[in-house]
């Protein structure tokens, strides 16, 4: 596999840069019950690295540490020049056996915890220092706070977990990132309406936003996008497949944060974006994953391969020509909302 010259973005007003293609490692820790083997993982891992892409992210949440006990294992001796977010709000508590689980298991051979949330001042601090011991790095880059919407929650969780960061945990964040331990800080959701009221609480340097602007969906053009470049806010494009359906699966990332099977005006939208891709002989996955960066808040679109052969299926559609008519054809055919930035520097 040979390397790519990735561009790379400056996050917010930091002097960190990511490459524009991410490697997420959600996937990797066998999510959706996914079939992945350790050394499958690690081989991700080392072909990305292989490959030039410089920003990995990881969370406790995935599979219950084992995403950053395989990612640590595979970056540990390669990390110059490399980004790595892990995330807070969860700690992990250990289980001896299976029947001892409280909280339902959503992964394929995850540790022997289960997560506990705590977004409090001290909860963020343990959480990152157990991060990096389960990475196995003396540094990450950025810390980001993990699923504190409604969805996650429900209004009475949300609300006692929004006043703990409000009230403690935003101040360790700001303190790491203050005393160097961090370069950048922020959140990691799906969810659009917390990341605008995040900016009430404290200073972010970068948002990871799942599910939520991509050929399917660009709902942060109206709001949020416009609120972050005001505030020197960058954002992380994660899910540009939409969960799969842009990739060619029938799976979807909708309103819940839950993957399901696409609805039928999801399907339609497809099928029309597909049209599109056919008339100008491109591949859709080709043109979902190029879309994000064309978007200056944007620095990076994060794709969550599960075995080297898809990595490498990915890097050969963020390779592929895109001709600027398939851009404009989407614009004149209203299939992206008004306003949205196309990578052929055209404004739709």
């Amino acid at each position: 596999m040979s390397a790519t010259a990735f561009k790379t973005r400056r996050v917010g007003r930091t002097d960190l840069e990511l490459t524009e293609l991410g490697l997420g490692g959600a996937t990797l820790a066998g999510m959706g019950n996914t079939e992945v083997p350790d050394e499958q993982a690690r081989a991700v891992v080392t072909a990305a690295l292989d490959a030039g892409i410089g920003y990995y992210d990881t969370a406790p949440h995935y599979g219950d540490g084992r995403s950053e006990h395989l990612m640590g294992d595979a970056l540990r001796y390669r990390q110059d020049g490399v980004a790595i977010s892990t995330k807070v709000g969860r700690l992990l508590r250990p289980v001896r056996s299976e029947a001892e689980r409280t909280v339902p298991r959503g992964w394929t051979y995850p540790f022997p915890f289960e997560i506990k949330y705590d977004y409090t001042y001290d909860g963020v601090m343990r959480s990152y220092e157990h991060s990096l011991q389960r990475l196995g790095l003396g540094h990450v880059e950025i810390l980001l706070v993990h699923d504190i919407g409604t969805k996650s929650h429900g209004d009475e969780g949300y609300k006692k977990h929004w006043a703990d960061l409000a009230n403690g945990g935003y101040r360790a964040l700001d303190e790491l990132r203050r005393n160097g331990d961090v370069k950048a800080i922020g959140l990691g959701v799906n969810e659009v309406p917390i990341l605008l009221q995040s900016f009430e609480i404290g200073s972010w340097d970068i948002f990871l936003l799942a599910n939520r602007y991509n050929l399917l969906e660009q709902s942060p053009l109206e709001s949020l996008f416009p609120t972050c470049a005001k505030n020197g806010t960058s954002v992380i494009a994660a899910g540009p497949f939409a969960a799969g359906i842009l990739a060619g699966t029938n799976v979807w990332g909708p309103d819940t944060g839950q993957y399901q099977a696409a609805p039928p005006h999801i399907i339609e939208k497809v099928k029309a974006l597909q049209a599109v891709c056919q008339t100008h002989n491109i591949p859709l996955g080709a043109a979902a994953l190029q879309f994000g960066v064309a978007h200056p808040t944007v620095v990076s679109v994060l794709t969550g391969p599960k075995s080297p052969a898809e990595l490498d299926g990915i890097l050969k559609w963020w390779n592929t020509p895109i001709p600027g008519g398939f851009w404009d054809a989407l614009a004149d055919q209203k299939l992206v909302a008004p306003g949205t930035p196309l990578p052929n520097g055209r404004v739709a």
